[in-house]
């Protein structure tokens, strides 16, 4: 009896739960709404929903995901094969055919030389590791879907550009962060993403990480960390922002939510927060004899909008043991640092044992074609560090044509894009960087921008064609 009644009251202590939790989440779709009635009533309510969708889709393409009742298929190959349609539709509109940009032809050159080198690895070694041998292929596949996200982002806003693609980034990005909250702490919306999504939900939870919709671990972070940077170069150049007091709070609080929700989800979202830090500290002209007005009002507000968070964070720290485990795990370095005077983390620890060089002259060349192990679940040699992973895979010959291939974007996209250069050598720094830790690459980010120049073009077809 005893026993059936410690049952019963469990099962209402869980229910209970439940209708707080339920409760909460009518209060945020009250809010979701009251956001949407504000939209409707500075753009319309079709315009509000075309915007929502499209950064849906947006999200689809940057942190893809499987469906549960549709494994195997994400949605960056939904949009590919979108992308296909509408590039194929594009060519027959088109009176001067199908447009494609020269940067297209020359990466792709790039990248089928890389994915040669990897398939002769493979072959040489004997292996049947075609993790890079088919890079050429993953390449097209994400061009492609980027095409369609900047076809539907452009059609809806009649134009394209860098700022709006990164603007797109951010929103997304927010969203991921706050939805990756709300899972980890309301049963009802954990289970109705885990019911829907592949989230690998049982490995998050024995690793007790934030996750997203598609957005977890250091694929997360990685992209986190590149509209971490986005953000700094908008706040650094774009007058439009730097202007307006609102509108330069709106961007600094969108920072430090991705900074600290995304060194959450993933502490490799540290890397562009520090990267970002430094370049906006490198043009705010503090070391100059006379500093600009704007720049003055940008660190006023960042200062001033820091300052509250960071307190927030501290009251959360000291008082909620949750936020505190997550507060912890996202600076551990940082808190490390001021409670001993060291920087570390575990996960540097665990890095400095990973570098394992190779004992073979024909393995710095050509490597021994094996990126994880082949024996046991797990890394090639044991080691997660992104250089080391390519020397084992394809050698120095592999791994320098790889650098080769993000040397190029970042120069054709600087050289394409002259007002927001600054962004595409931050971003192979970037890229630069986060091979020391993994092997992750931000490829991604570039074919947005590699897009714009063959969706404008289009655009002004389309024009022509009226006329």
């Amino acid at each position: 009896m005893a026993v059936l009644l410690f049952r019963c009251q469990g099962n209402i202590w869980h229910y209970i739960q439940v209708e707080k939790q339920i409760r909460l989440l009518i209060k945020i779709i009250i809010v979701l709404l009251w956001s949407t009635i504000c939209l409707k009533n500075n753009l319309g309510t079709m315009r509000g929903i075309a915007l929502l969708l499209t950064g849906i889709i947006t999200s689809f393409f940057f942190f893809p995901f499987d469906f549960t009742f549709l494994p195997g298929i994400n949605t960056k190959m939904m949009l590919a094969v979108l992308g296909i349609m509408i590039f194929v539709w594009h060519g027959v509109r088109n009176k001067k055919g199908i447009i494609v940009s020269s940067e297209f032809f020359t990466a792709s050159i790039i990248a089928g030389i890389f994915s040669l080198i990897g398939f002769y690895a493979v072959t040489y070694n004997n292996t049947n590791d075609f993790a890079y041998a088919t890079y050429i292929v993953s390449m097209w596949v994400w061009l492609i879907a980027a095409y369609a996200v900047c076809s539907i982002i452009s059609r809806l806003h009649g134009y394209i550009s860098v700022k709006l693609i990164a603007n797109y980034l951010i929103g997304i990005c927010v969203a991921q962060c706050i939805l990756a909250l709300l899972i980890d702490n309301i049963f009802v919306v954990k289970y109705f993403v885990d019911s829907i999504v592949i989230t690998n939900a049982d490995k998050m939870d024995t690793l007790n990480r934030l996750y997203g919709i598609g957005a977890s671990l250091d694929v997360a972070g990685t992209r986190f960390a590149a509209v971490l940077v986005m953000i700094a170069v908008l706040m650094s150049h774009d007058n439009a922002i730097r202007t307006n007091r609102k509108t330069i709070a709106m961007y600094v609080l969108w920072f430090i939510l991705i900074a600290v929700i995304g060194s959450m989800i993933a502490r490799t979202a540290n890397i562009g927060i520090i990267l970002a830090f430094v370049y906006m500290v490198y043009k705010s002209g503090f070391f100059q004899t006379r500093i600009k007005t704007t720049n003055l009002r940008l660190w006023g507000v960042l200062a001033g909008v820091s300052l509250v968070l960071i307190i927030v964070c501290i009251y959360l720290y000291n008082h909620v043991p949750a936020a505190q485990k997550l507060l912890h795990f996202a600076f551990e370095g940082l808190i490390n640092w001021l409670e001993t005077g060291v920087w570390r983390t575990d996960s540097t620890d665990v890095l400095k044992e990973m570098w394992v060089f190779p004992e073979s002259i024909k393995t710095w060349i050509i490597g021994d074609g094996y990126f994880m192990d082949p024996t046991k679940p797990g890394f090639y040699m044991g080691t997660d560090v992104g250089y080391l992973r390519f020397i084992f895979y394809c050698g120095l010959t592999g791994l320098s044509v790889f650098i080769l291939f993000f040397i190029y974007l970042s120069v054709a996209c600087y050289q394409r894009f002259p007002q927001e250069r600054n962004l595409f050598l931050l971003l192979l720094v970037l890229e630069l960087l986060i091979w020391i830790k993994v092997s992750t690459d931000i490829f991604v980010v570039y074919t947005l921008f590699m897009c714009i120049p063959m969706v404008q073009q289009q655009m002004n077809n389309q024009r022509m064609n009226r006329l």
